[in-house]
């Protein structure tokens, strides 16, 4: 919205700053850090009023879970919802139709995860909408998404499947580009989700990730750039990293609160949304498959639960104490804090290993 102000530039004052991505990104980030930290607190306080019992806890999950995470309110994904929104709508070009693709699926599944949340608190129990309806909504979204992102793509590009490190290659998927765009933002949301499971565990892999892809969206958008690295030029991305850089506003002023032990969880609303929108920026980018590297440990949190759900039911035997994977390591002593700092070292090992697929060829 701020971009309007170039309108008063002669190219050489102040107004003039805001023609720069970097700069606008910055002002996306401290917008966002500054709104979590004003609403933080009065958020946390109105869900505790309205939810007398917090989320529910599954009799099924960690014991010590029962006792030490009961009471604790939930839909704290509205408040990184909101800082992300203002954040991006204050700051990004609205003329940008991958800016409009990414809020559309964050809001998109941000209202699943809303739904989902408020019947579980509502009803004082852990099951909410019905997993095949969330399913059969993210799926729609994701279709509506991936064909949004096909047609503003770059001719050259459009239904096609980008490779990392063989920067040549392109796989023409033809229409079959729209579901397959489906099955990353659907399983990115998904994986998410799985992966909000203790105090601070989602949030920070959920930042490294935003970073990273909005790192190389910015690298993307600037053909400067993708000479350089020799990767796919997709103009317009560069808009991306002002989203993402929200995100990580958003995102830490979230974590003030979520830090162990959390005031708030941020719920399904905010571990959809923010899952949804790892996949539609990669989507975006035309760098799906190194979203799988960046965000390895969200693949790895969802493979443990599919793995551990398939052996059971053919063996009647569990390959871990406990899915997802965070919970199995909670069953062998490690303590919640342990398994939180290891993992958010994990995912930035990975998110520097798939920064580094831009240059590797």
């Amino acid at each position: 919205m701020l971009y309007w102000l170039t309108e008063f530039s002669d190219g050489g004052d102040v107004f003039n700053l805001f023609r720069y991505i970097t700069f606008r990104a910055g002002g996306a980030f401290f917008t966002a850090l500054i709104f979590g930290f004003l609403f933080g607190r009065p958020l946390i306080d109105l869900l505790r009023k309205r939810q007398r019992h917090g989320q529910p806890i599954r009799s099924d999950g960690p014991e010590s879970h029962v006792v030490s995470k009961a009471g604790t309110p939930t839909m704290g994904g509205v408040l990184i919802l909101g800082a992300l929104g203002v954040g991006t709508l204050l700051w990004a070009r609205l003329d940008n139709p991958y800016v409009w693709m990414i809020i559309f699926v964050t809001t998109s599944f941000g209202l699943i995860g809303f739904a989902d949340d408020y019947a579980k608190v509502s009803k004082n129990n852990h099951k909410g909408v019905p997993g095949k309806v969330r399913l059969l909504l993210g799926f729609t979204i994701a279709a509506i998404a991936g064909t949004w992102a096909a047609f503003f793509h770059p001719a050259e590009l459009s239904w096609q499947l980008a490779f990392p490190v063989f920067k040549e290659l392109l796989l023409n998927l033809g229409f079959l580009f729209v579901p397959f765009a489906m099955i990353v933002i659907v399983g990115a949301a998904n994986a998410v989700n799985l992966t909000d499971g203790l105090d601070g565990l989602a949030i920070m892999p959920v930042m490294i990730a935003g970073a990273t892809l909005g790192v190389i969206a910015y690298a993307v958008g600037r053909v400067d750039f993708t000479d350089y690295l020799e990767v796919h030029y997709v103009p317009g991305t560069g808009e991306i990293l002002i989203f993402a850089a929200a995100l990580i506003g958003g995102g830490l002023g979230f974590l003030w609160y979520n830090a162990p032990p959390a005031a708030v969880f941020m719920g399904d609303t905010g571990s959809l949304a923010l899952g949804g929108a790892l996949g539609a920026i990669a989507v975006a980018i035309k760098h799906e498959i190194v979203l799988a590297i960046v965000g390895g440990l969200f693949v790895v949190e969802a493979l443990s639960v599919i793995i551990q759900v398939l052996y059971f039911k053919r063996t009647g035997k569990r390959v871990f104490l406990m899915a997802p994977i965070h919970h199995h390591f909670e069953k062998r002593g490690w303590a919640e804090p342990q398994i939180v700092i290891r993992f958010w070292i994990i995912s930035l090992i990975l998110a520097l290993i798939g920064l580094a697929t831009l240059k590797v060829r």
